[in-house]
């Protein structure tokens, strides 16, 4: 299977800004039956990804961090600013406040292969395809665009 990532993924896909509102980003996702939305800034440019997993925080809520008490200070046995970022997300309104901002993405003349190993590795469901120059967002590669290369090859 030497295809690549311009040969098998969708283009031109559904994305959202920041400031987009994330009752309507979650109903993309639910009318659309997809996974995640690439979030792009007024350019274009990949800033970041909205997916399932981010919207999980919503339902989940968040518990507080273990922590013990001593001489009446309190004493966090993790990261306190990782709880911060989780109650951000549990509690975020837009977009921007609940995306991964560190996005992994492809550029079309990948292969395939390359793809599939960064999915697996890295257990992302999809990835988000840019524009080797400017880096806008031109597609959008999915686990099931690559079972569906590996078919009909």
């Amino acid at each position: 299977m030497n295809k690549t990532v311009g040969e098998v993924m969708s283009p031109n896909p559904i994305t959202v800004k920041p400031e987009t509102a994330l009752q309507d980003a979650i109903k993309l996702l639910a009318e659309n039956r997809i996974s995640g939305l690439p979030v792009v800034d007024d350019t274009g440019k990949l800033i970041g990804v909205i997916s399932e997993s981010d919207l999980m925080w919503q339902e989940s809520g968040v518990e507080a961090p273990p922590y013990i008490m001593l001489l009446d200070s309190i004493i966090y046995l993790q990261n306190p600013a990782r709880h911060e970022k989780e109650i951000h997300k549990a509690l975020g309104q837009t977009v921007g406040e609940v995306m991964s901002d560190a996005p992994i993405s492809l550029k079309a003349d990948q292969s395939l292969r390359e793809a599939a190993h960064i999915m697996n590795d890295k257990k992302i469901r999809l990835l988000p395809v840019i524009d080797a120059e400017n880096h806008q967002v031109i597609g959008i590669l999915t686990q099931g665009d690559i079972i569906r290369a590996m078919a009909n090859s």
